[in-house]
């Protein structure tokens, strides 16, 4: 491990100890008062942003190549066969498989929001959207080809080459393919959650078993490691501190975002956890040692649904 982010897994590892002392509603036995609105713009996590404003015709042109399948060397998936847009931005997969059908190493991470994170991919390699879409295109474990392949296959298309023109004033390359796949993926955010809508002033956007359940994820120390605008995804972190949490390897990852968490089953970097429920119990032995009872479960799941944003004007769902 590096300085920094030994420093880094230390600083939240120790900042989650200190605010798991704090046992003010570790046990949810009664409705605790709701919020006043006022106090939303004093809390730790702040609400996604609209989309950036983008020129609509990279915008179009960086959807088409994100569900064009020439993007990969068989021409058998496009980055659209991971990361369904039309559901969570991810899908049901445990594990999705490389081209020879072996397992990939990681779960797959939904597309929605990533713009909103420090680094990409759960060990946190890539610092831009096009360093990510290069290395997704070239690695032999997903799209398998090469750059300059796809730029000979989007070449010998006309319409395409007439689309990159009117786009970038230019015929295909390496930066106008990437910039335009990364213009589209900065679009795919998710604002509009209960949770957000609460913290932008609307007292009645949460119920009262949520404000519970977001009271208890601050108190036990959760908030710890997601806060911010993604709920996570600003920080390196270890995993499994107390106790064993999934795969041992590798040892530091990037914390998730929490953003839709509800649809994005299954979770952790193995996909070993099937269900929130065992997902939120597992991450508070393993990073908290603190053992939750089903009430307490509960109420974090009913926080954690209210962060459930919307697409194009309707609520993520869960991959079918």
């Amino acid at each position: 491990m590096t300085g920094p982010m030994r420093r880094i897994a230390g600083w939240g590892a120790l900042l989650g100890l200190l605010l798991a002392t704090a046992d003010l509603a570790a046990q949810v036995s009664e409705p605790a008062a709701p919020f006043p609105p006022q106090a939303a713009e004093q809390e730790p996590i702040t609400p996604i942003p609209p989309p950036p404003a983008a020129d609509p015709r990279k915008l179009a042109l960086g959807e088409s190549l994100f569900g064009d399948p020439r993007l990969s060397r068989d021409g058998q998936r496009a980055c659209s066969s991971c990361h369904d847009t039309g559901t969570n931005g991810a899908d049901r997969n445990t594990r999705d498989t490389t081209p020879d059908g072996s397992p990939l190493r990681f779960n797959t991470s939904t597309v929605f929001n990533a713009a909103l994170s420090f680094r990409l991919n759960w060990a946190g390699g890539f610092r831009t959207l096009e360093a990510q879409a290069a290395a997704s295109i070239e690695s032999p474990d997903t799209m398998g080809t090469t750059i300059d392949d796809v730029l000979g296959r989007l070449r010998d298309d006309p319409g395409m080459v007439a689309r990159f023109r009117e786009a970038y004033g230019t015929g295909p390359d390496r930066g106008s393919l990437l910039d335009a796949i990364a213009t589209y993926e900065r679009s795919l955010v998710t604002p509009g959650s209960p949770f957000d809508r609460w913290l932008g002033g609307d007292a009645g956007a949460l119920t009262t078993a949520e404000q519970d359940g977001y009271r208890l994820f601050k108190s036990l120390g959760c908030v710890s490691c997601h806060q911010g605008v993604n709920v996570g995804g600003n920080l390196f972190q270890r995993h499994g501190i107390f106790h064993p949490l999934a795969s041992p390897e590798p040892e530091i990852l990037r914390v998730p975002s929490l953003r839709n968490i509800a649809t994005t089953a299954p979770y952790f970097h193995d996909g070993s956890a099937a269900t929130l429920e065992d997902a939120v119990r597992n991450m508070a032995l393993a990073q908290l040692d603190r053992t939750l009872s089903d009430q307490q479960v509960t109420a974090i799941i009913a926080f954690l649904r209210s962060l459930t944003g919307t697409y194009k004007g309707h609520p993520v769902t869960a991959a079918p």
